[in-house]
């Protein structure tokens, strides 16, 4: 296993405890501490993405141990962009146990390369490009679904008379909604920018922009859906408890396109998740 990788997993594993310490305490120096750790996990899975690039020519993502390792590497660096621009402190609780967790898992399956084929297959520019953005699109949908848990959990605790233990630890229902709506913008740019670069990717290495893949197919589904609750959310109105719901809808819809179709149906996007 790459040192770097090593280094991320305990990162991250700090990071976890010290935003844990801080839901309960809310000292905000153990939540500095959560977001340093955090941020020192994803600058060593950089270090180890940005040298296996450099020596193979490609991003990292040709079996499951290397595609679960990018997911937790882009959900880490979404929090981290998150945080600066709306100091929302306890999504942090959320984010760094995910992200230890997932590049664990990375670890228990097999880090061997996978075919020439395959590897020259992730080589390009526009590769490149679709991977990082894709990824960085799903992140933004995992913390949409995370503000949109901490809403519901947060409602909760306003309609119950005695408060309860998140009333005081959680931030305002406005700031978790305008967060989770910034999150899907996010991911839907991430995502719409991926789509087409995937597309120009796929022209120069199958021949075709489109091929009726089942990863492509989710992939349009996914985009629709999120197009819908935003066009939903603009016109309509789609905020607060709703949102909330859609956004964890979403995830589900996500979690199948990301791991579901490449396990369960067929199509050339499942070589990259082998195990």
């Amino acid at each position: 296993m790459h040192p770097a990788i090593v280094m991320a997993i305990l990162f991250y594993l700090f990071s976890t405890g010290a935003y844990l310490v801080y839901l309960f305490i809310q000292r905000d120096i153990t939540q500095r501490v959560g977001c340093m750790f955090l941020g020192a996990g994803f600058a060593c899975q950089s270090i180890a993405i940005i040298q296996e690039l450099l020596i193979t020519g490609h991003m990292p993502v040709s079996n499951l141990h290397q595609t679960l390792a990018i997911v937790s590497w882009a959900l880490a660096g979404a929090f981290l962009m998150l945080y600066f621009r709306f100091k929302l402190k306890v999504l942090g609780v959320y984010t760094a146990p995910i992200a230890a967790f997932i590049l664990i898992a990375a670890t228990r399956f097999s880090s061997q390369p996978q075919t020439l084929q395959t590897v020259n297959v992730l080589k390009g520019f526009w590769l490149i490009v679709h991977i990082v953005t894709i990824f960085l699109g799903d992140a933004a949908f995992v913390l949409a679904a995370g503000a949109g848990l901490l809403y519901l959990l947060q409602e909760r605790s306003i309609k119950n008379k005695t408060r309860g233990f998140f009333f005081k630890r959680l931030p305002s229902l406005d700031l978790l909604d305008t967060t989770g709506y910034a999150c899907i913008v996010s991911g839907f740019t991430m995502l719409t920018i991926g789509l087409i670069t995937g597309m120009i990717a796929a022209k120069n290495v199958w021949g075709h922009f489109w091929s009726w893949d089942a990863k492509e197919v989710w992939s349009a589904i996914t985009w629709i859906f999120y197009a819908v609750l935003l066009h939903e959310r603009l016109t309509m109105g789609w905020r607060g408890r709703r949102a909330a719901v859609m956004a964890l809808i979403g995830l589900a819809v996500l979690l199948f396109t990301f791991l579901g179709v490449n396990l369960l149906l067929t199509g050339h996007h499942g070589q990259f998740t082998q195990f």
